[in-house]
């Protein structure tokens, strides 16, 4: 039995979730399906813990500090909700849940000031500096917000093919690529527990036709929606670099960096997934402590 004391951090999106163990100052990575309180009952999320990461995690190891970073952990009985169950399942550690916007700032930040925005399957913005958020701009999740995200995205995807908008060539690729009928669709957008993450999925089907201009559209139209709502609403924009992390961002960064260029905005880091920036950000604190 490895009795040297470890420490676990993740970040969780509604789709998948991303842990690094660090254990003797070593790394090593691990995904689960992802984790929302918001989403999924306490013993659903206990369920992907045990089955796919402790499962997986060295046998013997000793977890003594736990940093959780994860989408829907804004409101307080989430937070409570989520240590509550790492204190059952690793007893002997000490948990800190904060939201995805404060992973993604950190890793995206360190201790450095900046606007950073999440672009995944949902969308976020704050205003970090000195370790801690300062400025956070609530979103108003799937159905009414998430501007720019995954989420958004696919939905106008749904929206043009079921509206007939999208031209000959568009619908047959649409076709060949999800042979999905408008009953099932409206089936799993309005009866399936995570509608979302559905929803996220189609939003793959517009980096895959890059350069049809009603593609193009759809992309410049969501991200812009983004900054009108969200990133023009701070003017800490225009004296701070803004950063974006998630896949969304990570897919479109071209268009990110138009939009920023077009409205004198310095572009920060561009993150595909923040988890190799918390890495870095708790091993200087490490280090400093």
């Amino acid at each position: 039995m490895d009795d040297s004391p470890s420490i676990l951090i993740a970040d969780s999106g509604s789709t998948k979730a991303d842990w690094c163990l660090l254990h003797k100052g070593l790394p090593h990575y691990y995904s689960t399906s992802g984790i929302s309180p918001y989403l999924l009952t306490a013993s659903r999320i206990k369920e992907i813990i045990q089955l796919e990461l402790i499962a997986r995690l060295p046998r013997g190891i000793k977890i003594s500090k736990i940093y959780f970073y994860g989408t829907g952990c804004a409101a307080p009985q989430n937070q409570r909700l989520m240590q509550e169950l790492f204190a059952q399942i690793f007893p002997q550690a000490n948990a800190e849940v904060h939201t995805d916007l404060v992973g993604a700032a950190r890793a995206a930040c360190g201790q450095s000031a900046g606007v950073v925005a999440i672009l995944g399957t949902g969308s976020g913005l704050c205003y970090y500096e000195q370790g801690e958020i300062v400025k956070y701009r609530p979103g108003l999740g799937y159905i009414l917000g998430d501007e720019g995200s995954g989420t958004y995205l696919g939905k106008k995807v749904l929206q043009y093919y079921l509206y007939d908008i999208f031209d000959d060539d568009l619908r047959e690729a649409f076709e060949e690529t999800y042979h999905e009928t408008r009953e099932n669709i409206l089936e799993k957008v309005y009866r399936q527990l995570t509608p979302n993450t559905y929803l996220a999925s189609f939003s793959k089907f517009l980096s895959q036709h890059r350069g049809h201009y009603i593609v193009e559209n759809i992309i410049e139209d969501g991200l812009n929606d983004f900054f009108f709502y969200h990133v023009f609403k701070y003017k800490e924009s225009w004296t701070s670099p803004v950063h974006f992390v998630g896949g969304v961002a990570w897919a479109y960064q071209d268009v990110l960096q138009e939009i920023c260029i077009l409205n004198e905005l310095q572009i920060g880091r561009i993150l595909h997934k923040p988890i190799e920036g918390l890495v870095a950000y708790h091993q200087a604190s490490i280090l400093q402590s």
